[in-house]
């Protein structure tokens, strides 16, 4: 008897990173989920955008039956991100947050959350690819050109890449959708951020 191997899914409550719990659910997979908060915003009353994504999150958790962690890497976010941006935008230099983000938190603080629960590798809803070699991994891009995030993943290291699974790899945004729309997922209609 082996045991399922244990994956942690980054779920930001939109289509795309449900859909790939789903994906990994069908493969086979141990599937918990991790809903990480990355900012402070300032709450109104009327609106909370981190509130509305946890409650899609938790939502599509119970449909599928997994469990839902949810985290906060709001000062991690502000050290390693923010502050690095900020420091750049001042030098005259036009930074994107989305790349330190995705190696400085979805892709080392997260993956090493998973590690410490158990997980044997996070996943995650990016369009995107990894090929492995016996000695190395690449990033390759993903089926749906339109959506293709790997430039936005070109300094995640090697050894986060050879932890992570990309199950949207070779799914077009199209078939995404109608396979949240067809397991009955509420947000197979959501706007994309």
């Amino acid at each position: 008897f082996m045991s399922k191997q244990k994956i942690i899914m980054g779920m930001s409550g939109g289509v795309d990173s449900s859909v790939a719990a789903l994906l990994l659910l069908q493969q086979g997979y141990d599937v918990e989920g991790l809903f990480m908060k990355n900012w402070e915003e300032d709450d109104d009353e009327d609106y909370c955008a981190a509130a509305v994504d946890l409650e899609d999150a938790a939502s599509v958790s119970e449909k599928l039956g997994i469990k839902l962690h949810t985290i906060n890497f709001s000062s991690e976010y502000w050290d390693r991100v923010f502050e690095n941006f900020l420091h750049t935008l001042k030098a005259g230099r036009t930074p994107n947050p989305d790349i330190l983000c995705n190696r400085e938190i979805k892709f080392q603080a997260f993956l090493d959350y998973a590690l410490d629960k158990g997980a044997e590798k996070i996943a995650t809803g990016h369009y995107a690819c990894s090929q492995r070699f016996p000695s190395s991994v690449e990033l390759r891009r993903a089926a749906d050109r339109d959506k293709d995030q790997t430039y936005f993943l070109h300094q995640v290291a090697p050894a986060a890449l050879i932890k992570t699974l990309f199950p949207l790899c070779r799914y077009k945004k199209s078939e995404v959708r109608q396979m949240a729309r067809d397991a009955g997922l509420e947000n197979h209609d959501r706007k994309d951020s």
